[in-house]
Protein backbone atom coordinates (compact mmCIF):
# COMPACT_ATOMS: atom_id res chain seq x y z
CA UNK A 1 0.00 0.00 0.00
CA UNK A 2 1.32 3.63 -0.89
CA UNK A 3 1.93 6.06 1.79
CA UNK A 4 -1.01 8.47 0.40
CA UNK A 5 -3.84 5.19 0.13
CA UNK A 6 -2.59 4.43 4.07
CA UNK A 7 -3.19 8.03 5.00
CA UNK A 8 -6.74 7.94 3.30
CA UNK A 9 -7.34 4.81 4.87
CA UNK A 10 -6.05 6.08 8.28
CA UNK A 11 -7.99 9.07 7.96
CA UNK A 12 -11.51 7.12 7.76
CA UNK A 13 -10.63 4.62 10.60
CA UNK A 14 -9.61 8.10 12.82
CA UNK A 15 -13.17 9.38 11.60
CA UNK A 16 -14.67 5.81 13.78
CA UNK A 17 -12.47 6.61 16.47
CA UNK A 18 -14.09 10.57 16.39
CA UNK A 19 -17.18 9.20 17.30
CA UNK A 20 -16.37 7.05 19.83
CA UNK A 21 -14.15 10.15 21.43
CA UNK A 22 -17.88 11.93 21.25
CA UNK A 23 -19.71 9.49 22.96
CA UNK A 24 -17.37 9.54 25.50
CA UNK A 25 -16.79 13.19 26.01
CA UNK A 26 -20.51 13.75 26.35
CA UNK A 27 -21.21 10.25 28.14
CA UNK A 28 -22.47 11.74 31.89
CA UNK A 29 -21.14 8.58 33.07
CA UNK A 30 -17.75 9.43 32.86
CA UNK A 31 -17.08 12.94 33.88
CA UNK A 32 -16.34 11.80 37.31
CA UNK A 33 -13.54 9.55 36.21
CA UNK A 34 -10.27 11.09 35.46
CA UNK A 35 -9.01 7.98 33.95
CA UNK A 36 -11.71 7.24 31.60
CA UNK A 37 -11.41 10.83 30.69
CA UNK A 38 -8.33 10.39 29.51
CA UNK A 39 -9.46 7.61 26.58
CA UNK A 40 -11.13 11.00 24.69
CA UNK A 41 -8.30 13.36 25.37
CA UNK A 42 -6.12 10.59 23.62
CA UNK A 43 -8.46 10.10 20.86
CA UNK A 44 -8.46 13.67 20.47
CA UNK A 45 -4.65 14.48 20.88
CA UNK A 46 -3.90 11.59 18.60
CA UNK A 47 -6.10 12.58 15.82
CA UNK A 48 -4.77 16.24 15.88
CA UNK A 49 -1.46 15.33 15.86
CA UNK A 50 -2.09 13.73 12.36
CA UNK A 51 -4.36 16.58 11.29
CA UNK A 52 -1.78 19.33 9.91
CA UNK A 53 -0.14 16.82 7.79
CA UNK A 54 -3.26 15.02 6.57
CA UNK A 55 -4.11 18.58 5.18
CA UNK A 56 -1.03 19.58 3.50
CA UNK A 57 -0.83 15.47 2.22
CA UNK A 58 2.16 15.09 3.67
CA UNK A 59 1.81 11.27 3.94
CA UNK A 60 5.62 10.92 5.00
CA UNK A 61 4.61 12.91 8.22
CA UNK A 62 1.44 11.61 8.65
CA UNK A 63 2.63 7.95 8.49
CA UNK A 64 5.33 9.30 11.09
CA UNK A 65 2.97 10.82 13.70
CA UNK A 66 0.38 8.16 13.40
CA UNK A 67 2.91 5.25 14.65
CA UNK A 68 4.45 7.38 17.46
CA UNK A 69 1.11 8.23 19.17
CA UNK A 70 0.24 4.56 18.49
CA UNK A 71 1.03 3.21 21.97
CA UNK A 72 -0.57 5.70 23.98
CA UNK A 73 -3.93 5.05 21.45
CA UNK A 74 -3.30 1.75 22.39
CA UNK A 75 -2.91 1.74 25.67
CA UNK A 76 -6.03 4.13 25.96
CA UNK A 77 -7.90 1.09 24.11
CA UNK A 78 -6.70 -1.48 26.27
CA UNK A 79 -7.85 0.26 29.28
CA UNK A 80 -11.38 1.50 28.01
CA UNK A 81 -11.91 -2.35 26.81
CA UNK A 82 -10.78 -3.59 30.63
CA UNK A 83 -12.90 -0.67 32.69
CA UNK A 84 -15.55 0.45 30.61
CA UNK A 85 -18.40 -1.66 32.88
CA UNK A 86 -16.90 -0.39 36.13
CA UNK A 87 -18.14 2.96 34.85
CA UNK A 88 -21.35 1.41 32.93
CA UNK A 89 -22.46 -1.37 31.57
CA UNK A 90 -24.80 -0.47 28.99
CA UNK A 91 -24.47 -2.00 25.59
CA UNK A 92 -23.57 1.83 24.09
CA UNK A 93 -20.14 1.64 26.14
CA UNK A 94 -19.39 -1.92 25.72
CA UNK A 95 -19.81 -1.49 21.71
CA UNK A 96 -17.79 2.07 22.16
CA UNK A 97 -14.89 0.07 23.72
CA UNK A 98 -15.00 -2.78 20.79
CA UNK A 99 -15.24 0.30 17.96
CA UNK A 100 -12.07 1.76 19.88
CA UNK A 101 -9.74 -1.46 19.94
CA UNK A 102 -11.07 -2.04 16.18
CA UNK A 103 -9.86 1.37 15.13
CA UNK A 104 -6.66 0.49 16.71
CA UNK A 105 -6.09 -3.12 14.51
CA UNK A 106 -6.89 -1.26 11.77
CA UNK A 107 -4.94 1.53 12.09
CA UNK A 108 -1.65 -1.38 12.99
CA UNK A 109 -3.05 -3.32 10.24
CA UNK A 110 -2.62 0.03 7.69
CA UNK A 111 0.77 0.72 8.93
CA UNK A 112 1.97 -2.71 8.57
CA UNK A 113 0.45 -2.54 5.06
CA UNK A 114 2.58 0.38 3.83
CA UNK A 115 5.23 0.27 1.35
Amino acid sequence: MSPDDAMQRLNVVLAHAWMVRNFLKHADEVQENEEMLEVHRMIFDYIRAVEPAFQRGDAKEYLHRAKGKLPKLNRAAEYFAAEHKRVSDHTNFEMAARSLSGCVRQIEEILAAVD
